[in-house]
């Protein structure tokens, strides 16, 4: 196993999901993680503009909970995804 090989991966997986698995060669798992990744975010930051938007209008036709639901989610999303991402290339970093 090649240490410098597999701490550049895991260290391009820190950097954002599925990095490391695109530099390991295997294109697909990367890409899907990406795609997780930034789905993650994108349920991130509309959890956020629903939850700045009630608390700013005090809007009342929806409830504030869709919103924290929606940031919790795709926060729980990007911590699995991330820890994942990372320990998958570094274990498969060294592998040729």
């Amino acid at each position: 196993m090649d240490k410098n090989r597999a701490g550049r991966a895991a260290v391009l997986s820190f950097v954002f999901s599925g990095l490391g698995q695109l530099y390991n060669g295997q294109i697909v798992k990367g890409l899907t993680m990406i795609f997780f990744a930034c789905l993650g975010i994108l349920l991130v930051v509309l959890g956020a503009i629903l939850i700045y938007v009630w608390l700013t209008q005090k809007a009342t036709s929806w409830p504030i909970w869709i919103g924290i639901v929606l940031f919790l989610i795709g926060l729980v999303l990007i911590c699995i995804i991330g820890a994942y991402s990372i320990f998958d290339a570094y274990k498969n970093g060294g592998i040729q």
